[in-house]
């Protein structure tokens, strides 16, 4: 089964501790919302336990193998990133954008094997981009370039996605979209660590939430165990009213 796990796994840069003994897992069938202030350490972690980033200490593997010793082909078959940043060098069709995901396999631009072919046509349909697979990308919405992205992530047909604010400076409708395509992907068999922002958005679809503060792990578990106000109150210092899985944040405290 495929499987994403950290171990006591620390980051430092510049004798700064900017994750310490994190302790991480992720399979398919999981949607995991990592939750956390600025500055908590999400990135630093995401990017150590995809071997990204030089860990200080402590262990992180991609089924089983030391996530720093995969190739860049190796690691894109087992997990699909999106980092915050996403630029495209130069405007391009959305269906070239999305083919860059068959780099895990070897495939060159303009050269697409029948089976990488059908991967494409397949990620541009399961993100509902089927009416502009031939629009060049400086011409989409914020909301639909999201999308390409999505869906250049899910051409590698890998089991586990990682994804670093998906929905940052989306619209509320976009923001929604988005998180149906990945949760769909969960519904599909495979598994998602996503950060967010949206502390609501993030109890409507995470069936786990990791929180983290000042390069710890805090609290990892279902958002009926983990969303409390006092947690909210603890990480992010607002004043919050939940019930169920509905958050109303109230103000500073």
């Amino acid at each position: 089964m495929a499987e994403l796990l950290t171990q006591d796994l620390s980051v430092k840069a510049d004798a700064i501790l900017l994750v310490r003994e994190a302790n991480l897992r992720l399979v398919p069938g999981e949607l995991v919302a990592l939750l956390g202030p600025n500055g908590a350490g999400k990135t630093s972690l995401l990017k150590a336990a995809l071997g990204l980033e030089k860990r200080s200490a402590g262990l992180a593997t991609l089924d089983g193998t030391d996530s720093e010793k995969l190739s860049p082909m190796q690691r894109a078959r087992r997990v699909a990133y999106l980092p915050q940043q996403r630029p495209l060098a130069w405007p391009n069709t959305v269906r070239d954008v999305v083919a860059l995901g068959r780099f895990a396999y070897g495939a060159a631009p303009g050269k697409l094997s029948p089976a990488d072919a059908e991967a494409v046509d397949r990620a541009i349909a399961q993100c509902g981009l089927a009416d502009l697979g031939d629009r060049n990308t400086d011409t989409l919405s914020g909301g639909e370039l999201a999308r390409v992205h999505c869906a250049r992530a899910f051409a590698a047909n890998a089991p586990l996605l990682v994804a670093d604010e998906p929905v940052a400076a989306l619209d509320p409708r976009h923001q929604f979209s988005t998180m149906d395509i990945v949760r769909q992907f969960v519904d599909d068999g495979g598994g998602a660590l996503v950060v967010l922002h949206d502390i609501a958005l993030a109890a409507r679809y995470a069936t786990r939430m990791v929180w983290m503060k000042e390069s710890r792990i805090v609290a990892d578990g279902p958002p009926e165990e983990t969303l409390t106000s006092e947690r909210l109150a603890e990480i992010y210092g607002v004043r919050s009213r939940i019930d169920g899985r509905t958050v109303e944040i109230e103000g500073t405290l």
